[in-house]
């Protein structure tokens, strides 16, 4: 068969009917060709525009793909408008107002084409036509590299577009293709899209990579469905729906998006099942607008690369999160503004730099069954009308369980907070909230932290191995409502039985009776004791001479070498003021300190000493002790640190700000940490207003050196360092018959040297706490003998107040 000459096999209904022509041009062909025929095309260039209405079959010669070329000067190269087959040509258009290849009628076949154009589309499929398009590459950078429109539909299999000047793949005006592991790539806008009222498409097994725009776009009131298909590497959002759109993901995977790997806006509604979100640089969800709703099942979104939320729900938009993962992600789940609202169920939450879960402008959230574990905060209810529930969760290993601040009212109910590092739960700045049957344990800080006069409601709440203590109730002040402060029922802590709600300005703030219990609020040991932050008010009573507080500080159990150190400080103070009355110079004596050492080593009452002797030696106007850590200072957005920071400076006003766990405002994993921002204002303040507030920073030896080491305009305002060691067994044995006086307890015979021989053997490793361990000792004893002496019908006096070897408790 010569070169640019087509062969014809003209098939009949009877094998004798069969006959072969060979025709000059692809027309000539076209026309002489009746249905059922096959045209088989000899190797070289056409420069025609081809028209096929009629069922032939089309092909190049076998064994010689691509050796066809279709290449005219302008128009459409290949119209189809029938059933036809065409197999294994090369299609070049050149007419960008033109398609390269355009279906318009029928159910043809177009199989092993190769379309390399500048055109306004690589293939268009329109009208009536429903092709069935297989193993077909499109290369058109100029224009879109397959189009489905006005009602066009059909089913592209295996194909493959690797360049568009827009689109990948546009559905619009109805078309509704179905798209089966195709490959699209290197677009210049969105990989697919489809827009308009009845526009959708159906894609499984398909890929979406390296386009400059979202990967996958729905808008007005368009739907689609992806099934095991990968949407990664765009320039984009890597999914934008808008306006009404529809797109139901399945078994998908989105990942390397450098903006939100899902937004969607204006109504939308978009269903996830079992499809992963990792690595994206802003939200992994990015839910918007009144109306649009997303509903995830079984996914997982983690890896974020960026500083965004993972999922962001705002604008009256709801979310819901069923049986989901969300980690390694700067925050979780922000919900914000009146009327957006995200269910999150049976779902977990982890490895979260900031904070899993934030509530605000007047959203709400509402988690049932979920876990949060290894946040900065767990869950953050920030401002007035923003609230929701907390039901049946698992806060573990946060750095603060549930913050609840500015009017927000959330309820929290049978959750648990295990092992956070500051608070189980801290409330603050007007912050309400209502906590049922909730449970913290084992916090480095306190279990439930209410400052500010905040009328929270505790009902049947219990803590357990709180480092601080288990709750702790911090009144406004002086101006505080008559009426402020937590509401309290029925609450139990294992540092005593019952606890007893804290005075408001007049009335006890309480609201429903409760058993005093066994020892009813058992004061602590002095040295051990955790004092609440005191509102800088005057004092009620007059102050106290520095020679009777140091009479105090001696009183202490152990401490030598610190009351040494506060000795040293106040003579030199002392020195001072009498040279200056002299008319001699003073040494210039810099008064903030440095308290390292291990918890419950009586740091805090040293410093509520401390302030007291530098109010009665005229340095402080009140002496009174404002103790602060992380969570106070330090706020999640930019300029909200230096606020909280300002607020408890102005707090300390006249008296001793403490900062316990200093360390932790400069973490040795920084990164996008608020925590430089509270020590800049901290240095800032402390030299604007030196006169006016002394500072105490305090924490584990080891961290608070290197906390100093890297933050030299920290270390150079601190005069010297106090180290504060570990009792011995002797000083606990003391402690605890300091207490058993207290409370009308003797030691019986042995019990002395039981307790000596317990406390050497006690394990001093973290959760050592020093004076603490040494109470919970004795409370532990108190229980044990009650549950002895309660056998007795007929106790004597020594049965009632004796403490046996036998009531200690296990070692740990």
């Amino acid at each position: 068969m010569a070169q640019g000459t087509v062969q014809v096999t003209h098939t009949g209904t009877s094998r004798w009917r069969r006959r072969t022509g060979e025709y000059a041009s692809l027309a000539a062909a076209l026309e002489a060709a009746a249905d059922g025929d096959v045209l088989t095309v000899a190797p070289g260039t056409y420069r025609e525009n081809l028209v096929v209405q009629r069922a032939v079959t089309l092909r190049g010669p076998e064994g010689a793909q691509g050796s066809v070329r279709i290449a005219p000067a302008d128009g459409v190269p290949l119209t189809v408008r029938a059933s036809a087959v065409i197999q294994d040509l090369h299609v070049e258009g050149q007419d960008a107002a033109a398609p390269a290849v355009l279906v318009e009628d029928g159910t043809p076949e177009l199989v092993g084409l190769r379309v390399v154009a500048r055109s306004a589309s690589g293939i268009e499929v329109r009208g009536s036509a429903r092709p069935t398009v297989r193993r077909c590459t499109v290369d058109n950078p100029a224009g879109v590299g397959i189009a489905v429109l006005d009602g066009g539909g059909g089913v592209f299999e295996e194909c493959e577009v690797v360049a568009a000047g827009q689109a990948g793949v546009a559905v619009r005006s109805g078309g509704r293709p179905r798209l089966e592991r195709c490959r699209v790539h290197h677009a210049a806008g969105s990989g697919l899209t489809a827009t308009g009222e009845g526009s959708a498409f159906e894609a499984v097994g398909c890929e979406v990579y390296a386009v400059r725009g979202s990967g996958v776009q729905v808008t007005g009131r368009a739907t689609a469905h992806l099934t095991d298909c990968d949407v990664h590497r765009t320039t984009g959002d890597g999914v934008t729906l808008d306006t009404d759109a529809v797109l139901t993901l399945a078994d998908c995977r989105i990942h390397d998006i450098p903006e939100n790997a899902v937004d969607l806006r204006s109504r939308s509604v978009l269903t996830l099942t079992r499809t992963s979100v990792r690595q994206f640089g802003r939200n992994g969800l990015s839910v918007w607008d009144p109306g649009t709703r997303v509903d995830a099942n079984q996914c997982e979104i983690f890896d974020s690369t960026g500083d965004y939320p993972a999922v962001w729900v705002s604008d009256g938009a709801t979310a819901v999160l069923d049986s989901c993962r969300v980690h390694d992600v700067p925050d979780a789940l922000f919900v914000l503004d009146r009327g957006s609202r995200a269910d999150v169920v049976d779902s977990d939450l982890s490895q979260v730099r900031n904070t899993a879960v934030s509530v605000s402008d007047g959203a709400t959230a509402q988690l049932d069954d979920c876990r949060i574990r290894d946040a900065a905060t767990g869950a953050w209810f920030r401002d007035h009308g923003s609230g929701g529930t907390l039901n049946n969760c698992t806060l573990d290993g946060n750095r603060t369980g549930v913050i609840v601040t500015k009017g927000a009212d959330p309820t929290i109910e049978r959750c648990t907070v295990d092992s956070p590092s500051e608070a189980g739960v801290y409330v603050s700045a007007g912050g309400r909230g209502s906590f049922l049957n909730c449970r913290v344990t084992g916090s480095a800080g306190y279990g439930f932290h209410v400052i500010d006069g905040c009328r929270t409601t505790l009902k049947k709440c219990r803590t357990e191995r709180c480092a601080r203590g288990g709750y702790e109730f911090a009144d406004g002040g002086p101006d505080s409502a008559y009426d402020s402060g937590p509401l309290v029922e029925d609450c139990t802590s294992d540092e005593s039985t019952g606890l007893t709600a804290p005075a408001a300005s007049e009335p006890v703030v309480q609201t429903a009776a409760q058993s005093p219990g066994l020892l009813g609020s058992i004061p602590g040991q002095r040295t051990t004791e955790q004092e609440p932050l005191i509102a800088p008010a005057a004092p009620q009573e007059p102050a106290r001479t520095s020679q009777a507080v140091l009479g105090e500080l001696d009183a202490l159990v152990g401490l030598d070498s610190v009351k040494r150190e506060v000795r040293a400080l106040t003579d030199m103070i002392e020195v001072g003021r009498r040279r200056q009355r002299a008319g001699l110079k003073a040494a210039s004596v810099k008064r903030h300190l440095v308290f390292t050492g291990s918890p419950g080593t009586g740091k805090t009452t040293v410093a509520r000493l401390y302030g007291e002797i530098l109010a009665s030696l005229g340095v402080l106007d009140k002496g009174h002790l404002v103790e602060v850590s992380r969570v106070d200072l330090v706020g999640e957005h930019i300029g909200s640190t230096a606020i909280r920071t300002q607020e408890a400076f102005q707090r300390a006003h006249g008296g001793v700000l403490f900062i316990d766990e200093a360390y932790a405002l400069s973490p040795e994993d920084a990164g996008r940490d608020f925590g430089k921002e509270a020590i800049d204002t901290l240095v800032k303040l402390m030299e604007d207003q030196r006169e006016a507030v002394v500072v105490i920073v305090a924490g584990y030896t080891a961290e608070m050196e290197r906390f100093l080491s890297v933050n030299p305009g920290v270390a150079s305002r601190f005069s010297r360092t106090i180290t504060f060691g570990d009792y011995g067994p002797g000083e606990l044995l003391r402690i605890v018959e300091q207490q058993a006086d207290e409370h009308e307890y003797r030691l019986g015979p042995g019990t002395p040297e039981a307790l000596t021989k317990y406390f050497a053997e006690i394990p001093k490793g973290p959760a050592f706490g020093n004076g603490r361990t040494a109470r919970q000792t004795f409370e532990a004893m108190v229980e044990r003998h009650a549950s002895r002496v309660a056998q007795l019908s007929d106790p004597s006096t020594d049965d009632l107040t004796l403490l046996y070897p036998e009531d200690l408790p296990e070692l740990p």
